[in-house]
């Protein structure tokens, strides 16, 4: 983790006071789970904004870009989709000696493990699950050339891609470890051209979500630094793997979001019609990205934890069952699909 200095805090009061945000004297707590770019919520005692910026080095090559993702967020605001507004952006060495950007604070309740409303409020927790779903689709729809992010990704070959950048992420010579050799086979076997091509956000989950409690819908998507141009079944299939079922093995990912096994939140099947019937998409093939996904998680998760070890990652993700647990859910969704054929 990362803390401000008493010289860092007082350059951010001045830089957000010339920017008529707050200031000149702020506080800075952080939030959030910590284990991507770090979030601040900064404060002058009246006035609130949230401040983000890279975890600490080592960073792998093109991780962590905080001003892609706030150029992403301010062409977003020209859209319906629910994001917060970037207010001010700082180059390397103008703030810090990273990249920082502030955005607006959200008021609103992020849902985890339970949610904050009565237990019999059953209406509200359906308007929650529709709104989640609601949501994913608005951003599919968005018109992404016409918003200025016609060069933010490369959606030709994406699928494929994103297989290779994985593998590359665990092998060992080449090669891909024997725990994720089944997956691996079955992914490749079974690759699909791209559905269409879209914003694909890439950690859509009800726990990335700033939840209005009084209506019910959500009040902005948090977390759009892995966001690029893709496959939008990919970021439908991740959602679906990361909502729980009753009776179903948790994985990290659904394990940040079991409020939704209350009663009341729509099931799976349900989202994945609403989904459909307000995209028009085709989503018959959904199971081969809920596949990925979790062949993509016990990657990142694997390459997490060897950097851990190597003395430079976040304990975290130091528990190897972390990746075992993605695995076994994928393998449990190849198995259903093949079953299927």
């Amino acid at each position: 983790m990362w803390s401000w200095s008493e010289a860092e805090l007082k350059r951010l009061g001045h830089f957000l006071a010339d920017h008529g945000l707050c200031g000149p004297t702020v506080t800075a707590q952080a939030i959030g789970d910590g284990h991507s770019n770090l979030t601040f919520l900064v404060s002058d005692g009246h006035s609130q904004v949230v401040v983000r910026r890279p975890p600490p080095p080592p960073l792998a090559p093109g991780a962590h870009d905080v001003l892609r993702e706030a150029r992403l967020l301010t062409a977003l605001s020209q859209t319906l989709v629910p994001a917060p507004a970037v207010s001010a952006t700082a180059a390397a060495g103008e703030l810090l000696d990273v990249p920082v950007f502030v955005m607006d604070f959200v008021d609103g309740s992020v849902i985890t493990n339970s949610t904050p409303a009565p237990d019999n409020d059953t209406r509200l927790r359906r308007r929650i699950g529709e709104s989640l779903v609601d949501t994913l689709a608005a951003l599919h729809s968005v018109p992404w050339r016409e918003v200025g992010l016609g060069d933010f990704g490369k959606p030709d070959g994406f699928n494929a891609r994103q297989l290779r950048r994985m593998r590359s992420l665990v092998a060992v010579d080449g090669a891909v470890p024997k725990p994720f050799a089944t997956l691996d086979r079955w992914l490749h076997a079974h690759l699909p051209p791209e559905s269409g091509i879209a914003i694909v956000h890439n950690d859509f989950r009800v726990g990335n979500m700033i939840v209005n409690m009084k209506f019910g819908c959500i009040a902005a998507v948090l977390d759009w630094e892995l966001t690029t141009i893709g496959d939008p079944l990919a970021d439908l299939g991740y959602f679906l793997t990361s909502y729980p079922a009753p009776g179903e093995p948790l994985v990290p990912t659904s394990a940040m979001g079991t409020a939704v096994l209350e009663p009341g939140y729509p099931e799976r099947a349900e989202l994945l019609d609403r989904y459909a019937a307000h995209t028009g998409a085709d989503v018959s093939g959904v199971n081969w990205y809920a596949t990925l996904a979790m062949y993509k998680l016990a990657a990142l998760y694997e390459y997490s934890r060897r950097r851990f070890e190597s003395g430079v990652g976040d304990p975290y993700y130091a528990d190897p069952g972390l990746v075992r647990s993605f695995l076994a859910a994928g393998e449990r969704l190849a198995a259903e699909d093949s079953a299927l054929a």
